[in-house]
């Protein structure tokens, strides 16, 4: 199926970009309310609920982007792997830094004891398994990278149905781990069709594919799908957490059923819809360039902003995770913007 994304119309692959960043800084604002399940009053509960259920979409969309973006493009392994894996590490390792700097500064507070080898030894595990919560979705990626020449030149000698029957097969697995579906688990195994790898094709197919229907109608039904896995995860969350007399963040994951539907819906959604504003475009492109770096240092800037008492309950949450969002949304892009001011800081702002 060898076909490109116009090249000449990709302005709603940056305006879904910069959706899916603005929305990861909205979960991680949000999601500190849910693990308070119990402990909290319900209004308090359900704003959490509702605002982070509305923008779980937030890690398939880039996985989504990336299918679209970078499966049509033919690679030479040595270059793609210097080329992508630069400007992935540097950052990557320059913000990691921080967040063990921290780390370490946390667990010294804790035990005033450790010695300096216990402290090296503690910085190295971090850097290898993570020194930072959000940033498990950089060493996803990393492994996603390493695939993407090989997956890219499947995909573009691949036909329709043969791409269908990928996306086919991983939709099922996504079934099949369904809760109220395990019991009727085959012992087939579907290993090679699970993970987000899926959303790289899925992106890609939608982003090249042509329905027939008009806009009008294709932004209805892709409305609908929204709105539709947004239910399912409000209420599959709260269901499920009144269950187990505790959180469970089972519909929130990125490999659910509903978490698909809702971002097929945004990407579609989004592909057939324009921004014309020219302030707002301008604010779409600024974030856009420094998206990257947003997202490493985002937490780092969170952080500071509690220690300043602003958070998720500062004043009513339904207005404070707005506004805290929009905070660290700002401080953030300012930091990466200045950074890459800086003599070579481009190669570690993101």
């Amino acid at each position: 199926m060898s076909a490109t994304v116009e090249t000449s119309n990709l302005n709603w692959t940056t305006n879904l970009r910069v959706l899916a960043t603005i929305s990861v800084i909205f979960v991680h604002v949000a999601c500190d309310i849910l693990y308070k399940y119990g402990n909290i009053s319900n209004f308090v509960w359900w704003t959490g609920n509702v605002y982070d259920s509305i923008v779980r979409f937030c890690v398939p969309i880039f996985l989504m982007l990336t299918g679209a973006l970078m499966l049509n493009k033919k690679y030479e392994l040595g270059d793609f792997l210097k080329k992508k894996f630069s400007r992935i590490i540097l950052p990557f390792l320059f913000w990691s830094f921080f967040y063990v700097l921290l780390a370490l500064r946390d667990a010294s507070l804790v035990h005033p004891e450790m010695s300096l080898l216990e402290g090296s030894k503690l910085a190295l595990n971090l850097i290898a398994t993570g020194s930072s919560f959000h940033l498990w979705y950089i060493y996803m990626i990393i492994g996603i990278y390493l695939f993407m020449p090989i997956l890219s030149k499947w995909v573009q000698n691949a036909n329709e149905k043969e791409i269908l029957y990928f996306i086919a097969i991983w939709v099922f697995t996504l079934f099949l781990n369904q809760p109220i579906f395990r019991e009727f688990r085959i012992n087939v195994d579907f290993t090679y069709f699970a993970g987000f790898l899926g959303y790289l094709i899925l992106g890609y197919y939608l982003s090249i594919k042509s329905f027939k229907y008009d806009v009008k109608t294709l932004k209805q039904i892709s409305l609908l799908l929204f709105f539709l896995g947004i239910i399912v995860t409000i209420f599959g969350t709260y269901f499920l957490s009144v269950a187990e007399n505790r959180f469970n963040e089972y519909f929130y994951g990125g490999l659910t059923f509903n978490i698909v539907i809702v971002s097929a819906g945004l990407f579609i959604y989004f592909k057939n819809s324009k921004i014309s504003n020219p302030v707002l475009v301008q604010i779409i492109n600024f974030i856009n360039t420094y998206s990257y770096g947003i997202y490493l240092v985002h937490i780092l800037v969170l952080r500071f902003l509690v220690s300043l008492g602003i958070d998720y309950d500062f004043i009513n949450p339904v207005l404070a995770i707005p506004i805290t969002s929009a905070l660290c949304l700002s401080i953030s892009a300012l930091i990466i913007y200045c950074v890459n001011k800086l003599p070579y800081g481009k190669y570690i702002s993101g």
